[in-house]
């Protein structure tokens, strides 16, 4: 991948897209590095010429001794586009990313169209949470981050229930933390800790969308309403994840995105890039691996059209979280008695947060509402769904 000098540092960036599509700028979180949008580049691919790149001190970017500060983050990605020739971009960042791209808004407001601020704040953190952090990475020594830290970002990036289901992905985050250099961790740090921009929110006049997780520590979901509070006209969406929503509800997370970013003008293919993630994120990649393997003239048609309109219309609607919507048509497969339907369902469950006791209390009101003979063929079919999920996992 290319690299561009600016002064001291050396930047590390991706093109992907066609070079005559609108621009957009991905900025990573603190301890990622720029592959960390890899979820988003097949529904981002069609419509833009997106641009990654790692902030200073993380991946292939040049690491020098800190403390950094906002003001340079921010003028690192105006010197990419300087040397891109670019003057205008649309701008994504996430967490210290959304950070870089509040001061963007405030002091470069012509050099951006449409911003997306993802899991940030305009005040992330208190300066001595930051000094601690800062204390503990310096006592570890050189190299890589300490067990410590890396054990406790996980825990706060990702809910439980992600983290257990997940795994793969999970460590492919786990795996960059541990690489990031300490020395280039603690001084974005810092830059993070002198960060204050809540004064200067009022001011921006940008389209802005907000995108907060309902269960983030890190960057409570109030900070991401207190952005789109004071940004004039700003849209704010809140998803059923903790820090790192464009993973965790990668799905919801592109729908929302390229929404936003192309007002509503998504592709056929787009939304099917879009339904296919979601598809993928809620009944699993054997599954839908399965289904695209069985694809033939007959039925492809009809498998492009759930895709686009279940999967990538549907299941992507911010209104309700995925776990409500699983209990929802859990229950309508039991009443329309669709036992193939119920069985995918049931097993899919468990990926949108969905307990077996809320699996039961559901079949008990299904009981009531649907009939005894239609809940106790849905408690067999449960049994059945439990029994393999029971072995599968004492089988690793």
């Amino acid at each position: 991948m290319p690299t561009l000098t600016l002064g001291d540092v050396q930047l590390n960036y991706r093109i992907d897209g066609r070079d005559d599509a609108p621009v957009l700028v991905l900025s990573n979180s603190l301890g990622t590095d720029l592959e960390m949008w890899s979820p988003q580049m097949p529904v981002l691919v069609e419509r833009f010429r997106v641009v990654r790149y790692d902030t200073r001190g993380h991946g292939a970017s040049s690491v020098t001794e800190g403390p950094y500060t906002l003001d340079q983050l921010g003028h690192d990605v105006l010197g990419l586009l300087d040397h891109l020739g670019i003057e205008r971009t649309h701008f994504c960042g996430l967490s210290m990313g959304g950070l870089t791209g509040l001061w963007l808004a405030v002091c470069a407001p012509s050099r951006i169209g449409r911003l997306v601020l993802a899991n940030t704040g305009a005040r992330i953190g208190t300066a001595d949470g930051w000094n601690s952090r800062i204390a503990s990475i310096r006592d570890a020594g050189s190299g890589g981050l300490p067990a410590a830290v890396v054990d406790g970002v996980v825990e706060r990036w990702f809910t439980r229930r992600h983290r257990d289901l997940a795994v793969a992905e999970v460590e492919r985050i786990r795996r960059m933390l541990v690489d990031t250099s300490a020395i280039g961790y603690a001084a974005n740090c810092a830059a993070i800790r002198d960060a204050d921009l809540r004064t200067a929110l009022t001011a921006i006049r940008l389209p802005t969308l907000v995108v907060a997780g309902a269960h983030d520590p890190s960057t409570p979901a109030s900070l991401g309403r207190d952005i789109a509070a004071a940004v004039s006209g700003a849209e704010y969406v809140e998803l059923d994840a903790a820090h790192l929503s464009n993973l965790e509800q990668a799905g919801a997370f592109n729908a929302a995105l390229l929404r936003f970013l192309t007002g509503d003008a998504i592709t056929e293919s787009g939304r099917r890039a879009i339904g296919d993630g979601m598809r993928r994120s809620v009944l699993g990649d054997a599954h839908v691996d399965r289904s695209a393997a069985a694809r033939t003239a007959f039925n492809g048609e009809f498998l492009d059209y759930i895709t686009r309109t279940a999967w990538g219309e549907t299941w992507t609607r911010p209104g309700l979280p995925r776990h409500t919507r699983s209990l929802l048509t859990i229950a309508m497969m039991v009443a329309l008695n669709r036992p193939d339907e119920l069985r995918l369902h049931l097993n899919a469950a468990r990926n949108n947060g969905v307990t077996r006791d809320e699996l039961k209390e559901v079949l008990m009101q299904a009981a009531v509402y649907c009939g005894v003979p239609a809940a106790n063929a849905a408690f067999h079919l449960a049994a059945q769904v439990f029994a393999a999920q029971d072995s599968a996992s004492a089988n690793g």
